[in-house]
C-alpha cells in the first residue's frame, strides 16, 4: 500500500532540493486558504511559515509539511466573520494549548484504531479535493468581476503547460534522480513562458483576482517578519465562550488530518512516526501562530507528498522549505510572484495522481462489499463536508458493521468431564451484540449441579458482557446449581458484581488484554 517510492534514505541534498520545490508550492494554497478563511494573504503565509518551521523542528514525523489547510480555514470563516480576526488569534492559540494536552496525555496513539478502509477512504477523498481545488485555476475574471472559465488560446496554453509540467515530473527521473523533477519542471516552465511572452496567469495574477478591486493595483506577496502580539481581546468568561467551540474544532480537525498524514508516510517510507510528540508539535505550532499573526494550519497531504516524492526525508526538508518561504517573502517575492500557475497545478495534478489509492478499486471488486461501502461513504462526505467529519462518520459505521458481523459468531461446544461437571467452551467474542445469542447456548434447567463455563477461546469486550455473565450466574444460583467460570482476564474479574464468587483462578492461563498502548506513538 502507498508504495510509491523507492529512495527511501535521507540526505542533505535531496531535504534541501526538495524543501525548496515544497516552498514554490505552498504560496498559492498558503494565499488561497487565507482568502477562504476571511483574512489578509499575509496571515496565511506567516501560519505556513511558522507552522512548516515548528512542527518538522519538534513534531514527530520527519519529511512531514505543516501549513495553513482548507480544512481548517473553513472553520474559522463564521468566527472571523462575526468577531473579528483578533478572536481568531486567540482561537488558534486555545487549540493549539489543547494538542498540546492531546500529545502529554499521549492521545495520538488511538490514530492507529482508524480502520484500513477509512484510511484508503481519507487518502482518497483528499486527492479527490486537492484536484478539484487545482481547477479553480481555470478560472479568469471577465468584465463583471465574475471568474469564469478560460477559454481560447489562454485555455489551451494553460492545459498545454501543465501537460509539459508532468511530462518533466514523470520522464526526468529516467535520465537523472540527481535534482527533484519537481523543482525542475517549476523552473522549466517559467523560463519558457517568460522567455517566450506566452499568455499564462502566474500566482500574482491569482492573488490579484481574489483581492477586492480597490486593493489589486500594486498587490504583492512582500512582506516583513512576523512580530509578536498578545491578541487583542478581552480576557472575560466571555471571550473564551466565544472562541472555545472553534478552538475544540480546530484542535480536533488539525490533530485528525496530521495524525492521519503521519500514518499514510509512515506506510510510504516504511518508518514509524511518533503521534503524541507530533500532537505536541502542532500544538507549539499553532500557540505561536496564535501570538505571531498566523491563522495557524496542520499538515498538508499535497506538500507532504511533494516532498515524500521529491526525496525529502529528514527534518531539514521541512526546516528548508520554511525558511525558504520566509525567504520568498522578505527578499524575493517578485519571483515568486512570476511563477506560473500551470507549473504549480502541474505538480498537484501528479501529487493526486500518486496520493489516490487506486488499490482501492481491488476492493470495490473483492466480495467484503462493507469495506468498498465504508470507503465510499468516507471519501463522500470528505469531499462534501471534511475531514473530521468523514472519519469520526467511518469509524462509528465501521465499529457498527464489526458488531453486525459479530453479533452471531458466539458459540459454545459443551461436553461432560470425568466428575460429571457439564463444560462449556465459549468460542466467540461477548459483547452487546452477541449477549442474546449468548443466553441461548445454556441449559440451565437441564443441566447438571456443577457447570463449567470456560472462557480460553473468548473474551468479554463490554459492560454488557459482564452483565450477561452476572445474569447468568444469577439463573444458575437460583436452581442451587455450582458455576465455574475460566480463564477471563483480571479487567473482566474485577467488574462481576455477581459471579466474581465462581471464578477459578489460573494466573499462568488468564488472559491479559491490552488493546492500545503508548508504544505504537
Amino acid at each position: 500500500m502507498f508504495d510509491l517510492i523507492t529512495n527511501r534514505d535521507s540526505n542533505v541534498k535531496n531535504d534541501v532540493l526538495s524543501g525548496i520545490t515544497v516552498a514554490l508550492a505552498l504560496v498559492p494554497e498558503a494565499v488561497a486558504f487565507a482568502f477562504v478563511a476571511g483574512v489578509e494573504p499575509m496571515i496565511g503565509l506567516y501560519a505556513a511559515f511558522m507552522m512548516g518551521l515548528i512542527t518538522s523542528a519538534i513534531g514527530g514525523r520527519p519529511g512531514m509539511i505543516s501549513g495553513a489547510t482548507g480544512a481548517m480555514a473553513v472553520v474559522m470563516v463564521a468566527l472571523v466573520a462575526q468577531h473579528g480576526v483578533q478572536y481568531l488569534f486567540a482561537a488558534v492559540i486555545l487549540a493549539g494549548l489543547l494538542q498540546i494536552l492531546a500529545g502529554v496525555f499521549k492521545l495520538g496513539k488511538f490514530i492507529r484504531l482508524v480502520p484500513y478502509p477509512v484510511m484508503l477512504g481519507f487518502v482518497n477523498g483528499l486527492a479527490i479535493v486537492i484536484f478539484l481545488a487545482q481547477l479553480g485555476q481555470f478560472k479568469v475574471l471577465n468584465d463583471m468581476g465574475e471568474l469564469t472559465w478560460m477559454q481560447g488560446s489562454m485555455l489551451y496554453w494553460m492545459v498545454g503547460l501543465v501537460a509539459l509540467t508532468m511530462a518533466i515530473i514523470y520522464l526526468l527521473p529516467k535520465l537523472t534522480t540527481a535534482v527533484p523533477a519537481s523543482l525542475v519542471a517549476i523552473i522549466t516552465v517559467t523560463a519558457l513562458v517568460h522567455g517566450l511572452d506566452l499568455e499564462a496567469r502566474t500566482v500574482i495574477d491569482f492573488v490579484r483576482d481574489l483581492l477586492p478591486a480597490d486593493q489589486k493595483e500594486g498587490a504583492t506577496l512582500a512582506g516583513e517578519l512576523p512580530t509578536f502580539a498578545i491578541p487583542m481581546v478581552p480576557f472575560t468568561w466571555e471571550t473564551l465562550m466565544i472562541i472555545l467551540p472553534t478552538s475544540i474544532i480546530l484542535c480536533l480537525v488539525g490533530l485528525i488530518e496530521s495524525l492521519l498524514t503521519l500514518s499514510l508516510i509512515d506506510e510510504m517510507t516504511d518508518t514509524r512516526g511518533r503521534g503524541n510528540k507530533e500532537c505536541v508539535g502542532q500544538g507549539v505550532a499553532n500557540t505561536v501562530n496564535g501570538f505571531f499573526g498566523g491563522m495557524g494550519g496542520c499538515a498538508m497531504i499535497g506538500q507532504s507528498m511533494i516532498n515524500i516524492n521529491s526525496g525529502g526525508r529528514g527534518r531539514l526538508s521541512g526546516i528548508t522549505a520554511a525558511t525558504v518561504l520566509l525567504g520568498f517573502i522578505l527578499f524575493a517575492a517578485p519571483l515568486i510572484e512570476m511563477i506560473p500557475l500551470a507549473a504549480l497545478v502541474g505538480v498537484m495534478f501528479v501529487v493526486v495522481i500518486a496520493t489516490f489509492e487506486w488499490a482501492s478499486f481491488r476492493i470495490m471488486r473483492g466480495v467484503n462489499k462493507e469495506d468498498a461501502f465504508v470507503l465510499f461513504l468516507v471519501t463522500a462526505v470528505t469531499v462534501i463536508a471534511d475531514l473530521a467529519v468523514a472519519v469520526v462518520v467511518g469509524v462509528i459505521v465501521s465499529a457498527l458493521v464489526f458488531a453486525w458481523k459479530h453479533a452471531r459468531n458466539i458459540e459454545a461446544k459443551h461436553h461432560i468431564d470425568n466428575d460429571g461437571w457439564k463444560v462449556y467452551e465459549l468460542q466467540g467474542p461477548l459483547f452487546f451484540g452477541s449477549v442474546s445469542h449468548f443466553k441461548d447456548l445454556f441449559d440451565v434447567t437441564g443441566d447438571p449441579n456443577d457447570v463449567v463455563i470456560d472462557f480460553v477461546n473468548s473474551r468479554i469486550w463490554d459492560s454488557s458482557g459482564i452483565d450477561a455473565l452476572d445474569s447468568l450466574a444469577d439463573k444458575y444460583e437460583q436452581q442451587g446449581k455450582k458455576l465455574h467460570i475460566r480463564h477471563i482476564s483480571d479487567e473482566c474479574r474485577s467488574l462481576l458484581r455477581n459471579a466474581d464468587k465462581f471464578v477459578e483462578i489460573n494466573v499462568n492461563e488468564d488472559p491479559r488484554y491490552r488493546v492500545a498502548t503508548d508504544k505504537l506513538a
